[in-house]
């Protein structure tokens, strides 16, 4: 199996806040209970649930994360964009015959109609995981470098036993990102295929 490089979703390879945004509105139009989306949009990461609870009721979050989900193709897919170099940095991953291996707490078919929209090409995609949950399947699709806007994703990569790549596109400052254990941080994904060059020697 050829090496690969791991790749968190929103706000790694996709600014999805636009399309969340319009989500979370959705979803306060069809529930009648308020979720105010300007703050929810402030810190993508963790699994939905965690957020949905800040706003209902724990005997409803349930229900709640299955209409949200019903609604998310509808309103969050096409105001979604990629974010500043991601084209770009999966392009440079292929161009050293390594593989792109996308590990995100969305739901894997969510994360697959970004993917298609957008025509970003994945060899492998694993959702619904966060953290330390996201470690094995950065193991089991031999990922060697992960890279993620969030502290929880350098995080997964420390389990995984490999270098973490933060990129402060996300709600986590580069600080936070050091501070959790990245190897490396970058202001956005622009710089990332230089980076890989020099660290990808005798892969």
């Amino acid at each position: 199996m050829r090496p690969a490089v791991g790749f968190d979703l929103d706000m790694t390879l996709i600014d999805s806040r636009p399309g969340i945004h319009a989500a979370y509105l959705a979803l306060t139009a069809r529930t009648g209970v308020f979720v105010d989306a300007d703050l929810a949009i402030t810190r993508l990461g963790p699994p939905l649930r965690a957020e949905l609870a800040e706003w209902f009721p724990a005997e409803d979050v349930e229900e709640a994360v299955t209409t949200y989900r019903a609604l998310y193709p509808d309103y969050a897919i096409t105001p979604s964009v990629p974010t500043p170099g991601a084209v770009a940095a999966l392009a440079a991953v292929r161009e050293l015959g390594l593989r792109v291996i996308v590990v995100t707490s969305k739901l894997g078919r969510l994360a697959h109609l970004h993917l298609d929209h957008l025509g970003m090409v994945a060899d492998g995609v694993a959702g619904d995981l966060f953290a330390e949950g996201k470690a094995a399947a950065l193991t089991e699709h031999g990922v060697r470098w992960y890279v993620g806007d969030h502290v929880a994703d350098m995080v997964a990569a420390r389990t995984a036993g490999v270098p973490g790549i933060g990129v402060a596109t996300g709600p986590c400052s580069a600080g936070e990102l050091s501070a959790a254990g990245a190897a490396h941080v970058l202001p956005d994904l622009t710089g990332f295929p230089a980076l890989l060059r020099q660290i990808a020697v005798g892969y």
